[in-house]
């Protein structure tokens, strides 16, 4: 994403979040999360694949390119995929035997086996200004397309390319909606109706974090507010989700493809940011995210767009500690790298909620008493329910101290470590840091994932508490 080349207009659609239900419109709205890689302490792909599926209730992924690697990582979990052709290659899209030779290579050796179900041609392309990426758009989705048919793949796998909000020359009020002209006729009708014809969604890049103010900010993140009144239709908007999609469908009327799914690519909120941005704290992303949930799983859509809900991926899924620019460019993350969630925003499995809440009782069990050291190089599988999580040997005091913080800042009762309870003695971070690094690992099911915290703690068969 490329925020700096995003027009910020009045209003600014935000990402839905959707839980898995009919869309009257045609679709299935599902939750999904774009899949950055900008980082260098992520956990293997597989691990991710396999916390998705079976701790949280997210069920489709955006890769940003086709790393063989991750492709496969998600073969046999059903979660839907979504690869990403890389700006610099669309060019050569527009040939048909570059277009098959790059889905011998990227695609079908791992298909039906990774739920691959769309390719995004590029990202945000109108706002690159390069002329030569703007006119290979179309002709290479087409050829993508040719290319699928040959091998009988069209039907699985739909082609289309995401756009930022800055393709909208007017957007306020949503009633006025409209594409940039030039744009308008040249490019997004052609695009449009090549969507129409294979079925396929318009996808948008919405981030009304970028475009908020203090005086909006309520607006933004569905909170109580005065709302925003459309002269033209006489509606008054009280969030500006609601806002920025009817103006992108306004637009997309006027050029008579209302009919046309929108499906929302990318966005988020990030949990820290500079002292100059507003609404840069974890207690507004689970706000924005948390709303945004309840909102659009209702099922009452946009006022122009009733009875709908809408197919959203998250940015991000991680924390990525390598990205370039301000400080909330490298905290748009659900989770951090070690899969703790950097807020509770209701993705965690009902289960894992479940153990969640029952974690106390559950930790007083089988929580060591003193400091464990047990040599786990090589752990061995224990019978269900005899294994715990513990910090490694030689463990860094530091990165145990942030396990604790991590595993008691996202819900989990730590009352057990604190002075005066039951486990508070031995007082050091290790043996704290073992309470609740097994506390989470119990409650997500003891998956070894779950035992990971970046490459410090470790499964054993061993009771430390003996």
């Amino acid at each position: 994403m490329d925020k700096a080349q995003i027009p910020l207009p009045t209003f600014t659609i935000l990402l839905l979040v959707v839980v898995s239900i009919s869309l009257i419109h045609g679709s299935e709205g599902s939750i999904g999360v774009n899949y950055g890689t900008v980082a260098n302490n992520l956990p293997p792909p597989t691990h991710v694949a396999h916390f998705l599926l079976e701790s949280t209730i997210i069920n489709r992924v955006r890769l940003f390119d086709a790393d063989p690697k991750m492709i496969r990582a998600f073969a046999h979990t059903g979660i839907a995929v979504t690869v990403t052709v890389p700006n610099d290659q669309i060019p050569y899209l527009t040939k048909l035997n570059f277009a098959e030779q790059w889905l011998k290579n990227n695609i079908q050796p791992y298909t039906p086996a990774t739920n691959i179900v769309r390719i995004f041609v590029g990202n945000e392309i109108l706002s690159t200004a390069s002329k030569l990426l703007i006119a290979s758009l179309v002709p290479a989705m087409q050829t993508l397309h040719t290319a699928l048919v040959g091998v009988s793949l069209d039907r699985r796998i739909q082609v289309s390319t995401p756009h930022s909000l800055g393709i909208l020359s007017s957007s306020s009020p949503p009633s006025s909606g409209k594409f940039h002209q030039g744009y308008d006729i040249h490019v997004l009708k052609p695009l449009l109706s090549f969507l129409r014809a294979t079925k396929s969604p318009f996808l948008i890049n919405p981030y009304p974090f970028f475009g908020c103010s203090p005086e909006t900010l309520d607006y933004a993140l569905f909170r109580p507010n005065s709302g925003v009144f459309d002269e033209n239709t006489k509606i008054v908007y009280t969030n500006m989700l609601d806002g920025q999609l009817d103006a992108v469908f306004s637009a997309m009327k006027l050029l008579g493809f209302d009919d046309v799914e929108i499906v929302i690519a990318e966005t988020g909120w990030p949990s820290k940011g500079d002292s100059s941005q507003v609404g840069v704290d974890s207690q507004s992303a689970a706000d924005y995210n948390m709303n945004l949930m309840r909102h659009v799983t209702s099922g009452n859509g946009t006022p122009l767009m009733p009875n709908r809900t809408f197919e959203t991926y998250i940015f991000a899924l991680f924390n990525e500690d390598l990205k370039q620019g301000p400080t909330c460019e490298r905290n748009f993350g659900l989770f951090h790298p070690n899969m703790t969630p950097v807020y509770d925003v209701g993705i965690l499995r009902s289960t894992v909620a479940a153990a969640t809440a029952d974690h106390n009782h559950h930790a007083r069990s089988s929580i060591p008493t003193s400091n464990p050291t047990p040599k786990v190089e090589t752990p061995q599988r224990a019978p269900e329910g005899k294994r715990w999580c513990v910090p490694k040997t030689g463990a860094d005091i530091e990165a145990l101290q942030r396990n604790i913080d991590y595993v008691c800042g996202m819900g989990f009762n730590c009352e057990a470590i604190q002075e005066g309870g039951s486990c508070f003695l031995p007082n050091t971070v290790r043996a704290h840091a073992a309470y609740a690094m097994n506390v989470y690992y119990q409650a997500m099911g003891r998956h070894d994932y779950a035992c990971d915290f970046i490459q410090t703690g470790a499964v054993t068969d061993l009771d430390p508490s003996t």
